[in-house]
């Protein structure tokens, strides 16, 4: 290895200090914290007494007798396959929407964003008056047309795609996103498609997509990754119910946490949300080698 000279190694002294603040704050509040419920995963603890160590128990005891556990992981996975399709489509139209060059489209574009930016409780508390069965503008809107009221709520069938309806009215973050790759987009390349003849239709299959997945799949990985993490709308508006229906895994651990106060088996099933998380984000990325474009990757030989 090539010696550093003075200058050199003076730079890299001052790059280590500017990364610095982000590398303590990465071990304190992240690395730590991670390793810490690692550890106690493998433990007994309710809080405040002593920590008895159960080794793997509180992972067979996930997998073989916690009904609950197999509840959270349906309710997510469900929620997973309604709400990701429809955000990446949803999201991905509006980008499209909000990038013609019409007047007043950076006012639209600022409605449609303001939504992601507001706290998940008083997001949360007005949807529940909104799917409020009683007095819902929701309901009533349905009742302008005749259609009897749904038991948005309180029906095991109605409560989930109503939260994912909740969570569809944030896509405005992921708009924004999907706008900034739209507009990264050299104009050349529609102008040589226009002139081969393609039309709108084929430009998008063959110069829009292409050309945005890269975006796409960032906007894929924090969706799956915000999936997981579920947590305000459900412990706000429904508490889990009803009948676990609305049972998220990110609640399943706050109440084995804090209600139940079992923090070594809590840890367990934090731990393995992680591992969960790290497997589907490892998947898409493999996957997405089949269909993410770059400029100017070379191609693997087969």
């Amino acid at each position: 290895m090539a010696k550093l000279s003075k200058l050199e190694r003076r730079e890299e002294i001052a790059g280590y200090l500017w990364v610095s603040p982000w590398l303590i704050g990465f071990l304190i509040f992240t690395a730590l914290p991670l390793l810490a419920s690692l550890l106690l995963g493998l433990t007994d603890w309710n809080g405040v007494g002593a920590l008895h160590w159960v080794g793997l128990a509180n992972y067979r005891k996930i997998f073989t007798a916690d009904p609950l556990f197999w509840q959270s992981m349906k309710v997510t996975g469900i929620f997973a396959v309604l709400y990701l399709p429809l955000s990446l489509v949803l999201g991905f139209g509006l980008a499209m929407l909000m990038n013609q060059p019409l007047k007043g489209m950076r006012l639209l574009r600022t409605i449609y964003y303001v939504p992601s930016v507001l706290s998940g409780v008083a997001v949360s508390v007005l949807w529940a008056f909104i799917f409020n069965r009683d007095y819902g503008v929701l309901d009533w809107l349905l009742g302008l047309v005749h259609v009897p009221a749904v038991p948005w709520l309180t029906s095991s069938f109605w409560v989930v795609p109503a939260l994912v309806v909740m969570q569809l009215w944030g896509v405005g973050g992921s708009m924004i996103i999907y706008l900034g790759g739209l507009q990264s987009v050299p104009t050349e390349l529609y102008e040589a498609a226009t002139v081969d003849g393609a039309g709108w239709w084929r430009r998008l299959l063959t110069v829009t997509l292409p050309m945005t997945s890269p975006t796409i799949l960032f906007n894929l990985i924090l969706g799956l990754i915000g999936t997981f993490q579920v947590f305000t709308q459900a412990y706000i508006i429904t508490q889990g119910g009803p009948n676990y229906a609305s049972l998220f895994y990110a609640l399943n651990i706050y109440n084995t946490a804090f209600q139940d106060l079992r923090l070594g088996y809590a840890s367990a099933l934090a731990t393995i949300l992680f591992a969960i998380t790290v497997i589907v984000s490892a998947a898409v990325f493999r996957w997405s080698r089949a269909w993410v474009y770059y400029a100017g990757r070379k191609e693997t030989p087969a």
